[in-house]
């Protein structure tokens, strides 16, 4: 599997309400929404994606807001933080836009020479912006956010596990090194991928079982090229014992599935086709995008899902 693990593709978390998620993404943090679209599996239920100009894996933060679900409960076994890189030097600017648009928990400290500003989402989602070099990656500008200030795509994810050995030995074995390690947390980066590299495992050995619902990280999904990467991934996975699901087509792009000893679910996600595959680049996000399947059903799928504004 060397070398085929490019980073982090998407991060998909759930929500209550979707037009409150989508004002915090593309209001709040000036992200673009990318896709419109629904779930595979529950299609009267948004799947709204947003990241930089044209979704770029390592860029796209994705929603499922799944009506008036109760916020989910933090814990152990779950991605504990969502990390956003932003320029050098833009903290005081992210810790004022926050404050202005009634973001709670703004908190900014430092790891591993790193300054951090930490926040929390519309349902309790845990994030953090760092700030890093940007390494070529141009952020959406839009709403008062520069390109100065823009956030550049994921830095990363914090993991919450009682024991983290498990899961340093699978992030090893997709092609993650082992680097610093400050008190509890140890960090796992990966080279000559994309920008969105690291993973840290925080070890909550007393903490109880984290409980999903809104606020809480579905699942994170890793990058390869192409297909033929990603059988490969799946094949390495298999051989070693790993439950793997089938390729499953999700429109723009091809996903494998597997839970970790921690119990956090990850995806292996193709860089191929893209969010472009069916919108030109300058309306990505604007119209309701329907899997095939669903597309007989459009009207009563529309007249299901709660009206959302641009």
């Amino acid at each position: 599997m060397d070398k085929l693990i490019k980073g982090l593709h998407h991060i998909t978390s759930m929500a209550a309400d979707a037009q409150k998620n989508n004002d915090f993404f593309t209001k709040a943090l000036g992200l673009r929404r990318v896709k419109k679209t629904v779930n595979f599996d529950a299609p009267d239920v948004y799947h709204l994606y947003y990241g930089d100009e044209i979704g770029t894996p390592g860029s796209v933060m994705t929603y499922f807001p799944f009506g008036q679900m109760p916020n989910g409960a933090r814990g152990s076994g779950e991605v504990g933080v969502t990390e956003f890189a932003v320029p050098r030097g833009s903290l005081g600017f992210w810790a004022d836009r926050l404050a202005s648009h009634g973001v709670s928990d703004l908190q900014n400290d430092r790891f591993l020479n790193e300054d951090r500003l930490t926040f929390s989402g519309p349902d309790g989602d845990s994030f953090a912006f760092v700030e890093t070099e940007t390494e070529g990656r141009i952020p959406w500008t839009a709403d008062g956010v520069a390109q100065d200030v823009g956030i550049l795509g994921f830095h990363g994810a914090r993991f919450r596990l009682r024991d983290a050995a498990a899961t340093g030995e699978l992030l090893s074995f997709m092609g993650y090194q082992k680097d610093e390690k400050d008190g509890s947390v140890t960090r796992y980066r990966i080279e000559d991928g994309n920008a969105a590299r690291t993973i840290d495992l925080e070890e909550v050995p007393q903490a109880s079982p984290a409980r999903q619902g809104a606020g809480s990280v579905h699942h994170i999904a890793f990058a390869v090229e192409d297909r033929t990467a990603q059988l490969a991934v799946r094949k390495a996975l298999m051989d070693t014992g790993y439950q793997v699901t089938p390729v499953i087509d999700r429109d723009y792009f091809w996903a494998i599935y597997f839970r970790t000893p921690g119990g956090v679910l990850f995806e292996v996600a193709t860089n191929e086709p893209g969010f472009d595959r069916d919108e030109d680049t300058a309306h990505l996000g604007e119209a309701l995008k329907l899997p095939t399947r669903y597309e007989p059903h459009r009207a009563q799928i529309e007249a299901q899902l709660p009206p959302l504004d641009q």
